[in-house]
C-alpha cells in the first residue's frame, strides 16, 4: 500500500479566496483550504455548528473550520496524537454537504493516547470534506497531520447509503411499534423521532411529543418493553442521570420518568435481573458502583446500587456506597455493560467493560457469573478485591478476563461456532494493553487467541463501539470495530476491512432482507446483500418478559452447523440495535431446527423451518422437548434440608438443573460439571419443588422433592 504523508511546515497556510464568513477558520463558509501535512491551530473561536459526530453529545462550543478537497479517492487520517501535544485534550469533527446542511462523515475525541484524537474514514475524489475542531475540554494551540492513504481493497460486502431525514440523537434500530420490524430511532429532549419500517418496503416517518426529559441519552440508549404491554420503553442514559420513557398502551405517546438519583450514565440495558419474568434495568456508572432497576412486576421500578438484599445480593459491578469499607475508593470506570450467557448454564451473566486509567482496582474489566440463585459473583476479580471484602461471594479470575485494557465496550459471539460465546475486548488507547480476541474454552475459562487470530497485527481503529454480527450471511460472526469490520474467515482468524465500512452505529434490519443494516447519524447503510441464506427469529415472551430478552436462540444447519445468538437489550457503548436475532446460513439450503432458552426455563423446538424469512417463536409454543425423557434418576435425600444429590445411571456432565417453585418460577439454576451431581438448595423457603433436568443432547425429565 502506497501512503503519500507529505512534510509541510507547522506553520503551513494557503491563500484561499473567501466570498464570505469574516476571518479565516471562524466559519463553515469561511474554512481553511488544507491538504497533507502538518496544521496549526492557534485558537479556537468560530461559529458551533449542532451537529455533533464524535463520540460524546456535549455541546461543541467554539469551532475552528478547515476544509479538505481530495485530489483522488483516499483513506484519509486525521490526528493530533503527535509528541507535539501531549498533555493536551482535543476533539473534532468531519461533515460533508453545503454549509447549511452539513452530515457527519467522521469525528473523534480520545482514541489518541491521552486525549488526543485521531480517526480515518475514506474521501472521493474532488468532493470537500468540512473538518472542525472545537473547545469542548480546552482551548490550548496545537497540531494535526492529514494524511492520505490509498484504500484497501473493499471485503466481500457492500452498503448504500441513504439520507434519513431526522433530528436529535441517531441511536436505534429496533421495533417499537410490535410488528418484528427494526425502526429508526432518534431523540431529542421533548420529542421521540421514529422511521416506522412498513412492510412492503419503505418508512413512515412520526415525530412523537414528550414532556421535557430531565436527562437525554448523551451517553446511550436502551429499549425494552418494562411494563408489559407489547410495546417497547426506552431508557436514556445522560451524563447526571437516568430518563424512562414508558409507552401507552398502543404505543402512541410516552409517560417522562426520570430517576432523582445522581448517575453519570455510560452503557445501559433492560435485562431480567432476578429471573422474574419482568424487565429490570442496569446502567453503568462512571464514577461510582453500578445501579439497577428492579420491577416490581407492575412496572414500576425501585433504584438500587451495588449489593443490596432487596435488590441483587452479593451484588453486580461493585460496591454499595452506604457498604464500602471504610478508606477504600468508591468503585467507577464501568463503562460497556452487556448481558450474556458466557457458560451456557442457562442463566445470564453480565461483563463490564471498564476504562479508568491508572486506578489499579477499577480499571479492570469485570465478569459477573450468574450463581443461578440470586447471587452474582465477579470471575474477573484479578486484583482479589472483591474476594477480599466479600471472601464468601465465590469472586476470583476463573475466567481470564481480568485485563486491564482501556475499552468502552466489547463483541461477544460465538466466532467458532462450538457452540460458546467468545470475546473481543476492544481497546480504546494503548495506556493497558491492545485489542484482545479471547477464545471461550467452555469450561469457564478464557483464552488469548489476539496474535494467532490476526486480530493485533492489522491495527484495528481504537475507539468506543465494538459489536458483533455476521454482515456476509456466511454463517460465521464477524466483529463491528469502531468503524471498520474485522471479517470472519471461519476458522478463527479474522481479515480486517476499513473500505466501503458503514462506521459505528446501531446494528438491524432496515428494509427486511435478512442482511444486517446500519444506522449512524442521518445516514441509513442498508446492505447490498449477496447469495447467501439466511434465517431471522423474532421472541415473544410469556412466563419470561415479553421481549425475551436473555433468551439463547440456537440453529443448525447442515453445512454451517450449530449457531447460537442471545436476545440483548444494548450491546456496544451507545446506541440500541435489533431485539431479532439475525442468521447466515452461507450455502446452506435448509434449517434442522431452533431452539430457544428462555429465561424462565422454557425451552421450545422449531424443526425444519423455512429458509430466507423471519420465524416469530411464542414461549411455550412446542412441547417437543418437554414430552422427552432420560429415563429413571432418583433425587435424595428427599425431604431435603441443605444438599440435594441427582442418581441416574446416565452421564449427567454438562446438564442443566433448574428448580421450579410451584407457580412455576424457576428458583435455582445450575450446570453439572466434573461429576459432582448435587446442588445447594439451602437458600429455598420450605415446600415442594419441581426439579428438572436437560442433558446435552437436549433430552429432558421432571422429578418432585420437598424442602424441608
Amino acid at each position: 500500500m502506497k501512503k503519500l504523508i507529505f512534510a509541510f511546515a507547522v506553520f503551513l497556510t494557503f491563500l484561499p479566496v473567501y466570498s464570505q464568513g469574516g476571518n479565516p477558520g471562524d466559519s463553515c463558509a469561511a474554512s481553511i483550504p488544507i491538504g497533507p501535512g502538518t496544521h496549526y491551530v492557534e485558537n479556537i473561536n468560530g461559529e458551533d455548528y449542532e451537529l455533533n459526530c464524535s463520540e460524546y453529545d456535549a455541546s461543541n462550543g467554539d469551532l475552528e473550520w478547515y476544509i479538505y478537497t481530495p485530489n483522488d479517492d483516499y483513506l484519509t487520517t486525521i490526528t493530533s496524537d503527535l509528541e507535539a501535544n501531549d498533555g493536551l485534550d482535543t476533539r473534532f469533527h468531519v461533515y460533508q454537504g453545503s454549509c447549511g446542511d452539513l452530515s457527519c462523515v467522521a469525528g473523534d475525541d480520545d482514541s489518541g493516547d491521552g486525549y488526543l484524537s485521531v480517526t480515518s474514514f475514506y474521501v472521493y475524489a474532488g468532493e470537500s470534506y468540512y473538518i472542525a475542531w472545537d473547545d469542548r475540554w480546552e482551548n490550548e494551540s496545537f497540531e494535526f497531520q492529514l494524511i492520505e492513504d490509498y484504500p484497501p481493497p473493499v471485503g466481500p460486502f457492500g452498503f448504500t447509503v441513504e439520507n434519513v431525514s431526522t433530528v436529535g440523537s441517531e441511536r436505534g434500530l429496533v421495533d417499537m411499534n410490535n410488528d418484528k420490524l427494526d425502526d429508526l430511532v432518534s431523540i431529542q429532549q421533548t420529542s421521540i423521532n421514529i422511521h416506522y419500517q412498513l412492510e412492503g418496503g419503505g418508512f413512515n416517518p412520526v415525530s412523537i411529543g414528550t414532556s421535557w426529559a430531565d436527562n437525554t441519552p448523551s451517553w446511550s440508549l436502551a429499549a425494552g418493553d418494562f411494563d408489559g404491554n407489547g410495546y417497547n420503553d426506552l431508557l436514556y442514559g445522560g451524563g447526571s442521570g437516568v430518563t424512562f420513557m414508558q409507552a401507552n398502551s398502543d404505543g402512541t405517546s410516552y409517560t417522562e420518568i426520570s430517576s432523582g438519583e445522581y448517575v453519570f450514565s455510560q452503557r445501559s440495558n433492560f435485562v431480567d435481573i432476578n429471573n422474574d419474568g419482568h424487565l429490570d434495568a442496569f446502567v453503568c456508572h462512571d464514577v461510582e458502583p453500578t445501579v439497577y432497576y428492579i420491577n416490581d412486576g407492575e412496572g414500576n421500578l425501585q433504584f438500587f446500587q451495588g449489593p443490596n438484599e432487596e435488590g441483587v445480593p452479593s451484588g453486580i459491578g461493585g460496591v454499595e456506597l452506604s457498604l464500602a469499607p471504610i478508606g477504600v475508593d468508591q468503585e467507577g470506570g464501568n463503562y460497556g455493560s452487556v448481558w450474556i450467557d458466557y457458560d451456557n448454564d442457562r442463566d445470564i451473566d453480565m461483563f463490564i467493560a471498564k476504562c479508568r486509567g491508572g486506578d489499579v482496582q477499577w480499571k479492570n474489566n469485570e465478569l459477573w457469573r450468574n450463581n443461578g440463585d440470586g447471587t452474582f459473583s465477579n470471575v474477573a476479580d484479578v486484583t482479589g478485591w472483591y474476594n477480599s471484602y466479600y471472601p464468601d461471594g465465590g469472586h476470583d479470575n476463573s475466567s481470564n478476563l481480568g485485563d486491564p485494557i482501556q475499552t468502552w465496550s466489547s463483541a461477544w459471539g460465538d466466532f467458532n461456532n462450538d457452540g460458546y460465546l467468545d470475546v473481543y475486548v476492544g481497546a480504546s488507547n494503548t495506556y493497558d494493553g491492545e485489542h484482545k480476541l479471547m477464545k471461550n474454552n467452555g469450561d469457564g475459562t478464557f483464552t488469548d487467541y489476539t496474535v494467532s487470530s490476526g486480530v493485533l497485527f492489522q491495527e484495528p481503529p481504537y475507539g468506543i463501539e465494538n459489536n458483533a454480527a455476521d454482515v456476509d450471511n456466511d454463517g460465521y460472526i464477524d466483529i463491528f470495530t469502531d468503524g471498520d469490520i474485522l471479517l470472519n474467515n471461519g476458522d478463527f482468524t479474522f481479515t480486517l476491512y476499513t473500505a466501503g465500512v458503514p462506521g459505528p452505529g446501531a446494528i438491524g434490519d432496515a428494509n427486511n432482507d435478512g442482511f444486517v443494516d446500519m444506522f449512524n447519524g442521518t445516514n441509513l447503510y442498508l446492505n447490498d446483500g449477496n447469495n447467501n441464506n439466511w434465517i431471522k427469529v423474532t421472541t415473544t415472551g410469556t412466563t419470561s418478559n415479553i421481549n425475551g430478552i436473555g433468551a439463547r436462540v440456537e440453529i443448525s444447519s447442515p453445512g454451517v452447523g450449530t449457531q447460537i445468538r442471545d436476545v440483548v437489550s444494548g450491546s456496544g457503548f451507545r446506541y440500541m440495535s435489533s431485539l431479532n436475532t439475525h442468521f447466515g446460513i452461507g450455502s446452506d439450503s435448509s434449517v434442522s431446527s431452533i431452539t430457544v432458552y428462555w429465561p424462565s426455563g422454557t425451552v421450545d423446538v422449531i424443526n425444519n423451518p423455512g429458509i430466507n424469512t423471519t420465524i416469530n417463536i411464542t414461549e411455550g409454543e412446542t412441547l417437543s422437548l418437554e414430552n422427552s425423557f432420560i429415563g429413571e434418576f432418583v433425587l435424595y435425600p428427599n425431604p431435603v434440608k441443605n444438599t440435594l444429590t441427582i442418581s441416574s445411571a446416565l452421564d449427567l456432565d454438562q446438564s442443566i438443573i433448574s428448580v421450579f417453585d410451584i407457580a412455576g418460577r424457576r428458583v435455582l439454576n445450575y450446570k453439572l460439571a466434573d461429576n459432582i451431581n448435587s446442588i445447594d438448595v439451602s437458600r429455598l423457603s420450605a415446600g415442594e419443588y419441581i426439579l428438572r433436568i436437560i442433558t446435552k443432547e437436549k433430552l429432558i425429565s421432571s422429578e418432585k422433592f420437598i424442602k424441608q
